[in-house]
């Protein structure tokens, strides 16, 4: 039977990562999608053939400041790597024997993921507060984002991650009490 199923998304320097460890250390099975992405430019032969291809080279960072400064190049890589992602996901859930698990997902709403999960959780942070966690990520990658204000709308549960690690972890508890995980 498949667990239920939990999204956690947020923007860059929320602390979506903290919040997948958070839901890790309460024995949640957890997959992270840029994690899966990192795996598929690594060692899927199709993909490295296509980067190569595409780009003349595999390395991630090489293709990132291509397709950060380029929106055609990068809705060709997301084009690449999204199926593949939302392939690997649904895999690992059919494999999972638990009751509930977690997918750290970057750009759900961006992509119209969220109907593929039971529940939401949007991870937020001010903005100086993510600007001191991920500095060189300031850059043309944040203004293709939705607004966190949006994103908590949608969400079935929403966290200001401002805090300690230990709010964190207790927002998670409610998270998976108010849903019966």
């Amino acid at each position: 039977m498949r667990p239920l199923t939990i999204a956690v998304t947020g923007g860059i320097g929320a602390g979506k990562s903290q919040a997948l460890l958070s839901f890790a250390r309460r024995g949640v099975p957890v997959l992270s999608a840029d994690e899966v992405v990192h795996d598929l430019m690594r060692d899927d032969p199709d993909v490295r053939a296509a980067l190569e291809e595409r780009f003349g080279t595999t390395d991630r960072r090489q293709i990132g400041e291509i397709v950060f400064a380029d929106r055609e190049q990068l809705s060709w890589l997301e084009s690449l790597l999204h199926p593949r992602v939302r392939s690997a996901t649904e895999d690992w859930l059919a494999d999972l024997d638990a009751k509930v698990a977690v997918t750290e997902i970057p750009l759900l709403f961006e992509t119209g993921g969220e109907g593929r999960f039971d529940a939401v959780v949007v991870i937020t942070a001010p903005e100086d507060v993510r600007a001191a966690r991920a500095p060189q990520a300031r850059d043309t990658r944040s203004r293709r984002l939705i607004s966190d204000e949006e994103k908590v709308a949608r969400a079935d549960f929403a966290y200001v991650n401002d805090g300690t690690l230990d709010e964190l972890d207790e927002f998670v508890g409610q998270v998976l009490e108010r849903l019966d995980a």
